[in-house]
């Protein structure tokens, strides 16, 4: 940690930003409970506000801008950069300029914004309490892209007054037509923000912190699904850190990413396009050659291991070429059905090598699971 002295300046509107929106939710919010019957339409609306802040973040800040992982048109834009203002997460311009960033130097403690690697409270909200790279504040020569945006040099422009439209004239418009002003501002303006604020530094702090490693451990991005079921679906980090312009984070049917239904279901309205996906071969690939790295580093440290090693060696580069034939011989399978070149594949010798090819795959996984299952016990 730096030591006191070398300390930069407290950016103390942050500090009393953070400080007393969370001091009135966490006082207020019981207090109003204990006094007042709480109004299920102000829960509901809490949580709308809440969703939408949340989901301008991930599908708009992080996916859309910062990542280009996807493109949308010019409503949902708008959606996304009103909604980015309500969150009081900084300018898209400024935040996508500090993700870049981050993941362009991760876990570098010189030049990552919120580097993990210099704890929990720094990644989490301490990076924002100080001017520690006051020096490249106003760069934004990593996002050129994006200033060819309209919308987003419209919002970096006018940011100030649309926090305090989305902050204040929101809460207080829900507040006149529930007849509750101080519930309304209490819950939708400031438990709202603070939870936020809270849910998305996470995937600074927390998500650098406690999970998995699958894909890669070359930075302290983890995998977890109990902070996906908090951030919106953005608690597979450690897939996003290595395949970051996918727009997905939860790649299987089964883990919550509700960031990535929401694009994938805009686009079926014509609202997004151009939906960047990794392949499944090179997502499988690089999964085992993880697998691969840390067995090979556990067997190194056994007596008597020249077998094994070589064992673990072969299975692996097994398991690299038969992905490799399948999903070659699969792709050549979509094609000539999108082309409408074949009808009946079963009788053709094609789809025989197809099958064969397929089963040789699944049994070398099986292997291999073995083989990572005998060796991790």
């Amino acid at each position: 940690m730096i030591p006191q002295q070398q300390k930069p300046p407290l950016i103390w509107l942050n500090v009393i930003l953070f400080t007393l929106t969370f001091a009135i939710a966490t006082i207020g919010v019981p207090l109003y409970c204990y006094f007042y019957k709480l109004d299920l339409t102000l829960v509901i609306m809490t949580i709308v506000a809440f969703c939408y802040c949340g989901m301008s973040i991930t599908a708009g800040y992080h996916r859309l801008w910062a990542h280009q992982s996807y493109q949308a048109n010019c409503f949902l834009r708008l959606i996304f950069a009103l909604g980015g203002a309500f969150a009081l997460q900084n300018s898209i311009l400024h935040w996508c300029s500090d993700h870049r960033v981050h993941h362009r130097h991760v876990d570098n403690n010189l030049k990552d914004p919120y580097s993990a690697k210099m704890g929990f409270f720094y990644s989490h909200i301490g990076w924002m309490l100080r001017q520690y790279q006051a020096s490249r504040y106003h760069d934004y020569s990593n996002c050129i892209d994006l200033q060819q945006d309209p919308i987003v040099v419209w919002q970096h422009k006018y940011y100030l007054f649309l926090v305090a439209i989305m902050n204040i004239g929101i809460p207080v418009a829900i507040g006149v037509l529930l007849g509750n002003m101080w519930g309304a501002i209490l819950f939708i303006g400031v438990l709202r923000l603070v939870l936020s604020h809270h849910t998305t530094f996470l995937i600074n702090s927390l998500a650098h912190k406690w999970g998995s490693q699958p894909y890669t451990d070359r930075n302290t991005a983890r995998d977890n699904g109990v902070i996906a079921w908090l951030t919106f679906g953005e608690g597979y980090h450690n897939y996003h850190h290595i395949f970051e312009n996918d727009y997905r984070n939860g790649i299987r049917w089964w883990q919550f990413d509700p960031t990535k239904w929401l694009i994938k279901g805009c686009s079926l309205l014509g609202w997004t396009t151009n939906l960047k996906v990794t392949s499944a071969d090179r997502i499988e690939k690089t999964r085992a050659k993880m697998e691969f790295i840390r067995l090979q580093y556990k067997l190194k440290t056994l007596p008597n291991n020249s077998v094994r090693l070589l064992q673990l060696q072969y299975e692996y580069e097994a398991l690299i070429s038969k992905i490799s034939d399948y999903y070659q011989v699969k792709k050549r399978l979509i094609d000539l059905r999108q082309k409408k070149l074949v009808n009946n594949y079963e009788s053709f010798e094609f789809m025989q090598q197809y099958e064969s090819i397929r089963q040789k795959l699944k049994q070398q996984r099986r292997d291999w699971k073995y083989l990572v299952q005998q060796y991790t016990v």
